[in-house]
């Protein structure tokens, strides 16, 4: 379930003007090592939303069918909510069923750290943020082909930028 995914795909530059101010506007080409960013739970708590905060920060969820991008079939990059990173394209968006936004691989696997996660008397993998750690869901391997994975994320933890008509 932990292999190392390759995912070639092409990363333009993307508006990002509805992404929010805090958000670090940098492409991070896959492959390269992705520079942790650390803050307080203070300074998260002034970036954040108080629902981004509980998802990215303390590990929410939110219902499922509920979140803005479960539902999304525009063009685009989701990006994290907390730092930027470019984490999953709408190239790799399917329809699970699940109520949540889930992807068959992320833009590049160096963007996304996956920890075991045994809350709710389960045993699941968490998939994290590389770049801030923030929580954004798990991943599961029961996806489509080619890598029968779906990484099911939170709405919240999403930041969405469509991807500019040229």
């Amino acid at each position: 379930m932990r292999a190392v995914l390759s995912c070639a795909l092409l990363l333009g530059v993307v508006a990002m003007a509805a992404a929010g101010p805090h958000l670090d506007r940098r492409i991070v080409p896959p492959g390269e090592k992705v520079k942790p960013v650390h803050k307080t739970e203070v300074e998260w708590k002034k970036e954040l939303t108080p629902e981004q905060y509980r998802v990215l920060r303390e590990k929410g969820t939110e219902m499922a069918f509920t979140g803005r991008c479960w539902n999304n079939h525009a063009e685009g990059t989701y990006r994290c909510a907390a730092c930027g990173l470019e984490l999953f394209d709408s190239k790799t968006k399917f329809e699970s069923g699940t109520g949540w936004p889930s992807f068959w691989a992320p833009v590049a696997q160096s963007h996304v750290a996956v920890a075991s996660d045994r809350t709710l008397g389960m045993e699941r993998d968490e998939v994290q943020c590389a770049r801030c750690g923030g929580h954004l869901g798990h991943v599961f391997d029961d996806g489509p082909a080619p890598t029968h994975l779906r990484y099911c994320m939170t709405s919240a933890a999403l930041a969405f930028t469509p991807r500019e008509k040229k």
